[in-house]
């Protein structure tokens, strides 16, 4: 199978969006940090799952 998904490229992406946010006024910047921080912790958690071999759980 190929997997194709880039998180850092995603990361970008949605950052991107975050900031354009903030420069229209649309969020605070209180509102900002937050969404990054949210973010960096979904980029992480993405990472963690994605770095290693593949593993099928004890239900399956």
């Amino acid at each position: 199978m190929t997997y194709n998904f880039d998180p850092d490229k995603w990361y970008d992406n949605e950052l991107f969006l975050i900031q354009a946010k903030l420069k229209s006024d649309k969020i605070t910047q209180g509102e900002y940090d937050q969404n990054v921080a949210t973010l960096d912790k979904k980029h992480e958690e993405m990472w963690k799952r994605l770095d290693g071999t593949y593993q099928i759980g004890p239900d399956n």
